[in-house]
């Protein structure tokens, strides 16, 4: 294992990239599914603009399961030429085979990115010793630092504290995002794991919470459409000024809950395109938001302060 374990690229070490607001960017298609570019390098320059720490490129939100090997790989390759240190750049990593993911993380080692984002095998439902080899397999393979993903909605299975407590211990293996809601789980972590080991929400919802007991930021979906509000509500959570944490994030609540009236990314994407920063593409089997629940994120939206 290198040692960069502990230093990202761009000479910024790995806790500087993993606190704060931290965008799951969407994937801009075109109407016929091809990623587009020009709308791509627009979101990377409003993210920089608007306080967002760092880039998750090709995560669930972006469409992962969907994307090609070559495609992931120019979304990176681009993304770090374009930013040039301004951000900091995670990619995602993961699958349901152990062997396939450590052949991704060792290609993704050769680009100039922070860190891999990698998440539980999904389907499989592994046994918490299962989900100890694989990642222990993958950090081996890797020449990057580790941001282990445990998302159970999602995949099926729960890695709980006590295996993600034995990961911190591995050299590499950095932070974990994790998707169950609230500050119990982040405290149970905190208490199972090496001291310095870092903890990101991935629950935009219950992000405050999180982060005031002990979280060191958020991987968020609403900081796509609301990049300024999360990241001035979280740096406020971190300060541990939970008045004014709680005063940002109420007018964000509804949209917490409107870009999940469907499957995510189907709202964001949706209502990205309303605020005309990308155009309306996703790729089967993921379809247009549903008539039915576009009033509600255009509410959200006009709740947050995105569109008049």
């Amino acid at each position: 294992m290198s040692p960069l374990a502990s230093t990202a690229a761009n000479g910024r070490g790995i806790a500087e990239v993993v606190t704060g607001s931290l965008v799951a960017i969407v994937t801009p298609m075109t109407g016929e599914g091809a990623i587009d570019f020009d709308a791509w390098d627009r979101l990377v320059e409003w993210h920089i603009d608007s306080g967002t720490r760092a880039l998750v490129i090709g995560g669930t939100t972006g469409e992962s399961a969907t994307l090609s090997e070559a495609e992931l790989h120019q979304l990176a390759e681009r993304t770090c030429e374009r930013a040039m240190g301004r951000i900091g750049i995670i990619v995602g990593a993961g699958s349901s085979s152990t062997a396939a993911t450590a052949a991704r993380a060792r290609s993704l080692s050769h680009l100039p990115v922070d860190a891999l984002l990698v998440v539980t095998p999904a389907y499989n439902r592994p046994t918490q010793e299962g989900l100890y080899r694989h990642f222990a397999q993958v950090a081996e393979a890797s020449a990057k630092p580790l941001i282990l993903y445990n998302v159970p909605t999602r995949t099926a299975v729960d890695m709980l504290p006590a295996t993600t407590g034995r990961l911190s211990q591995l050299p590499g293996i950095v932070a974990v995002k994790e998707a169950v809601p609230g500050s119990d789980r982040v405290r149970q972590i905190l208490a199972a794991s090496r001291s310095g080991f870092a903890v990101v929400s991935g629950d935009d919802a219950t992000a405050r919470e999180a982060i005031l007991a002990g979280a060191r930021g958020v991987i968020s979906v609403s900081a796509n459409v609301a990049p300024r509000a999360m990241a001035d509500m979280v740096a406020a959570a971190l300060r541990g000024d939970a008045s004014e944490a709680v005063r940002l994030d109420a007018p964000l609540q509804g949209l917490h809950r409107a870009l999940f009236l469907e499957a995510n990314p189907i709202p964001v994407k949706w209502a990205l395109a309303q605020l005309g920063r990308i155009g309306p593409g996703i790729r089967l089997p993921l379809t247009e938001l549903s008539e039915s629940h576009r009033p509600g994120v255009l509410a959200a939206l006009r709740a947050a302060g995105q569109m008049a």
